[in-house]
């Protein structure tokens, strides 16, 4: 059982602080708005694992793999990212106006597309979360066996969300402290530079779609 417990958290830690497009997001929410946005990002991420992990360590390994769910999937994380990535860069050129701080934080705060539903979203449109969980790279079969017991998998799981829940105040709080340590004209650059990656990310998703 200890086994079990040290794979799930060291899977867990590598799946989480692997950089990609949820801390791109947390990172630029949390530069403009603080500890709070990025945690977020963070938590709503967690909807989207464990929505996935659930149905591919549920048996689901086989649906998972199959291309025609890919598609979809990755040109809804293309929207997303597209989305997110405009936001981005718009707020970063957008001039600064009286208050602008705190508008911006009230507003990341509040909006209906606000920090928590974007993490969510992306995590659900992530297709790289499907090929993970529908075991395409071997990481939770070679783990644990092809013949889990379900107590070993809910054991798994249980540390994998441990190790994921830990690292989301982590990512957080680095994210809140350099936020501290920067001027107005860096969390612009910072803002702009991280809209303009997930622009890039959304752009290299899709292309494998158009040459398949």
């Amino acid at each position: 059982m200890l086994n079990i417990i040290l794979t799930g958290l060291w899977i867990g830690l590598v799946f989480n602080v692997a950089p990609g497009p949820v801390f791109t997001e947390s990172l630029r929410r949390g530069v403009r708005g603080g500890f709070r946005p990025a945690l977020a990002v963070q938590i709503g991420s967690l909807v989207g694992d464990t929505f996935w992990a659930v149905l591919g360590l549920a048996g689901a390994a086989a649906l998972l793999t199959q291309p025609q769910l890919h598609i979809p999937i990755t040109l809804a994380g293309c929207l997303v990212l597209l989305f997110l990535g405009g936001q981005g860069v718009y707020a970063a050129l957008k001039p600064p106006v009286a208050d602008d701080a705190a508008q911006t934080v009230s507003a990341t705060s509040t909006a209906a597309g606000g920090p928590l539903v974007a993490g969510a979203l992306m995590s659900l449109a992530s297709v790289w979360n499907v090929v993970y969980w529908g075991g395409a790279g071997g990481a939770v079969g070679g783990a644990l066996g092809e013949n889990a017991a379900l107590g070993s998998l809910l054991i798994f799981f249980a540390a994998f969300m441990v190790t994921s829940l830990a690292w989301c105040f982590i990512c957080a709080g680095f994210i809140a402290g350099l936020r501290r340590a920067m001027s107005q004209r860096w969390t612009r650059l910072v803002e702009g530079g991280a809209g303009a990656a997930l622009i890039v990310m959304a752009v290299l998703l899709v292309i494998p779609v158009f040459e398949a």
